[in-house]
């Protein structure tokens, strides 16, 4: 059975600094903590072993790289065995950023990119649609994404 790392106040201080930005040095938060550097270190590295911190990265602009259109497609499958087959082949697809296997109306819930209407069209019509173990989909075009943001701790 896997033990649950319980978070304390200074573990969550870390946590929200690091969320804001990811490259604060251990000795700046330390100091902000009132705590010492290797304080900082040994609690950052006990949250990544219990899977509380799972990376850094970088956020980019997607718009400004010219990707204007986000839908959500809705996908039912044909059977539910053909979920790990219809996944192996939407996860080849570089305009499909996110997955989710759901219940409800739909088996599968994806989230899609693309520069341009067109090139959603395409998208759905001959990469998507054209997935043997798809039997129909539903798609919805985002408008805008006026909240972004993660879970804090």
């Amino acid at each position: 059975m896997t033990e649950i790392y319980q978070i304390d106040n200074l573990d969550r201080d870390i946590l929200h600094a690091l969320m804001a930005n990811a490259r604060t040095p251990y000795a700046e938060l330390a100091k902000k903590f009132a705590v010492s550097p290797g304080t900082i270190h040994v609690r950052v590295e006990k949250m990544k072993q219990a899977g509380i911190i799972t990376g850094t990265r970088v956020d980019i602009s997607a718009k400004h790289l010219g990707f204007d259109v986000t839908c959500f497609i809705g996908i039912i499958l044909k059977s539910a065995k053909d979920y790990p087959t219809a996944l192996t082949k939407l996860d080849k697809l570089e305009e499909v950023v996110e997955v989710y296997y759901t219940t409800g109306q739909y088996s599968i819930f994806i989230k899609v990119m693309c520069k341009t209407i067109e090139s959603l069209q395409d998208v759905l019509i001959n990469k998507i649609q054209s997935i043997d173990e798809i039997q129909s989909t539903e798609t919805l075009i985002s408008l805008q994404n006026p909240i972004i943001r993660t879970i804090h701790p």
